[in-house]
């Protein structure tokens, strides 16, 4: 059966995050994808110029034609910038994923590459208590795991290490919490369950400028290797080396003027 993601995210007109960067990334790792579109976005590599959100019954319209139709193995969840729609979307989960133990991940998506918020304050409490405990995974860095606890960053790994543990005392599944805003030479994330699975992966930084979308584009790739039938460790593993290769390969493109997009094509593209 061929594998198929669902991304219910926001649209990036520029092309390196957000349902842009979901579906390349499930094209290049060999999955379907299919879209759900949450709000369209006025951005480029530069910033965020203008948000418009798309009414939750539509959202819940595009979501449920999907799963109508197509045998969804995983569903991918990012930018839900307004109450309504986070209801919605938790709502259609209830109707379609959770009965059918289809995997889901859940981005909480705040704030883009250029700081720009992306997200309503009053709508990131509700995305703690109503589309959290639905996720097998939730993916934030460390300002986003910040936000869904209300207390200040973590300043070290070990702080990043609590707050994975108060998440999921909080009521997540799983958390794998991204320490990509952190200092050091090296980028650690640690990955923790509801069931008592630790893990620390460990990476070296790549010197570049060009990381857009790369939030997106690693919880799309957990995603995907979920709907090929992958352990969560090891689609974690997978994802976590997908896009290390893309972003070693980013400077191999030249698009905007900004934080441009990692590669996702490295493997494909000449």
């Amino acid at each position: 059966m061929t594998p198929i993601a669902l991304a219910i995210a926001g649209s990036d007109s520029g092309g390196g995050a957000g349902i842009q960067a979901d579906l390349k990334t499930f094209s290049a790792l060999g999955v379907y994808g299919a879209s759900a579109i949450t709000a369209l976005t006025a951005q480029n590599t530069r910033g965020v110029q203008g948000i418009h959100d798309v009414p939750a019954d539509f959202v819940a319209a595009q979501i449920d034609s999907v799963f109508s139709d197509l045998a969804v193995t995983a569903v991918k969840i990012g930018m839900l910038s307004q109450p309504a729609v986070i209801e919605a979307v938790a709502a259609a989960l209830e109707r379609h994923a959770i009965p059918r133990r289809i995997p889901v991940v859940l981005d909480p998506v705040m704030v883009a590459t250029s700081g720009d918020r992306l997200i309503s304050d009053d709508a990131v409490m509700l995305l703690r208590s109503r589309l959290m405990p639905l996720a097998d995974l939730i993916t934030p860095n460390l300002p986003e795991a910040a936000s869904l606890l209300d207390e200040a960053p973590a300043a070290d790994e070990n702080g990043a290490a609590a707050q994975a543990r108060r998440l999921v005392a909080a009521g997540a599944h799983g958390v794998l919490i991204k320490g990509g805003h952190a200092a050091g030479d090296e980028s650690v994330d640690h990955l923790l369950t509801s069931e008592g699975l630790v893990r620390r992966f460990s990476g070296a930084r790549h010197p570049t400028r060009n990381t857009h979308g790369t939030g997106c584009t690693l919880s799309a790739a957990v995603a995907a290797g979920l709907a090929k039938g992958l352990g969560l460790e090891a689609a974690v593993r997978a994802a976590k080396a997908y896009v290390a290769a893309a972003i070693a390969a980013a400077d191999d493109l030249a698009i905007g003027e900004g934080h441009g997009p990692v590669h996702h094509f490295f493997a494909i593209w000449a």
